[in-house]
C-alpha cells in the first residue's frame, strides 16, 4: 500500500512510499508539522491547523487594515466626500435660487407688459372716442350745411315757382280782364273801366282759389 508524503519547502514535493517501507522511514524532516520533542504518539507528525480557522496574524492584519480604513474614512475620505456633497448641495441651491429669481423677473416683466398693454388699450379707446366725436361733429356740421343748402334751394325754387305763378296769374288776369272788358263792351256798347274790370276779375280768381 502506497502512502503520500508531502514536503513543503521552497516548493511542495509529494512522494509515495510503500506502507512497509514508509513505516521505517518516517522522520521529522518528512512531516510538515512534526511532533514536538518529548510528546508521545503513534504517528511522528502532529495534526495541522484547521484550514478554516483564522490565524492570529491574519486577525491582526485584518484588524489593522480595518483600523487604517476607518481612520482614512474618518479623517480623509469622509471629509472630502462631505465637502463634495456640500459643494453639490450649494450648487443645486444656487441653481434653485437663480431659477426663482428668473421666475420672479419673468413675472415682473409679464406684469409690466400687461400694465403697458392696458395703458395702450386705454389710449387707443380715448383716440377712438375722440375720432368718433370729431366725425360726429363733422357729420352734424356737414348735415347742417347740406340741410341749409337744401332749404335755400327749396326757398329759391319756391320763390321761383311763386314768381312764375304770379306771372302766370298776371297773364291770366290780364287775359281775363281783356276778355271780360271786350265782352262787356260788346254787350253794352260801352267801354268799361279797366281797373274795375281787373279788380272784379282778381276778386273772382281769389275767391275761386280760396274755395
Amino acid at each position: 500500500m502506497l502512502t503520500a508524503v508531502v514536503t513543503r519547502g521552497s516548493q511542495i514535493e509529494v512522494k509515495f512510499v510503500a506502507a512497509e517501507e514508509g513505516e521505517g522511514e518516517h522522520t521529522e524532516v518528512d512531516c510538515e508539522f512534526p511532533l514536538e520533542e518529548g510528546s508521545s504518539g503513534n504517528y511522528p507528525c502532529e495534526e495541522g491547523p484547521s484550514p478554516i480557522a483564522p490565524e492570529v496574524k491574519e486577525l491582526a492584519w485584518g484588524a489593522g487594515s480595518f483600523i487604517v480604513l476607518a481612520l482614512l474614512m474618518r479623517f480623509f475620505l469622509f471629509p472630502r466626500l462631505k465637502k463634495g456633497m456640500d459643494a453639490r448641495y450649494a450648487h443645486i441651491r444656487a441653481g434653485h435660487e437663480q431659477a426663482d429669481n428668473a421666475r420672479a423677473a419673468a413675472r415682473a416683466e409679464v406684469s409690466e407688459y400687461e400694465s403697458a398693454l392696458a395703458t395702450v388699450k386705454a389710449e387707443a379707446n380715448e383716440r377712438v372716442d375722440a375720432a368718433r366725436h370729431t366725425l360726429e361733429t363733422e357729420r352734424q356740421a356737414r348735415l347742417a350745411e347740406v340741410n341749409a343748402a337744401i332749404a335755400a334751394k327749396r326757398e329759391a325754387a319756391a320763390a321761383e315757382a311763386e314768381a312764375a305763378r304770379e306771372a302766370v296769374r298776371g297773364d291770366i288776369t290780364t287775359a281775363a280782364t281783356d276778355v271780360t272788358a271786350r265782352t262787356i263792351e260788346l254787350a253794352t256798347g260801352k267801354t268799361p273801366d279797366p281797373d274795375a274790370v281787373r279788380s272784379a276779375v282778381e276778386q273772382s280768381m281769389t275767391a275761386g282759389v280760396a274755395s
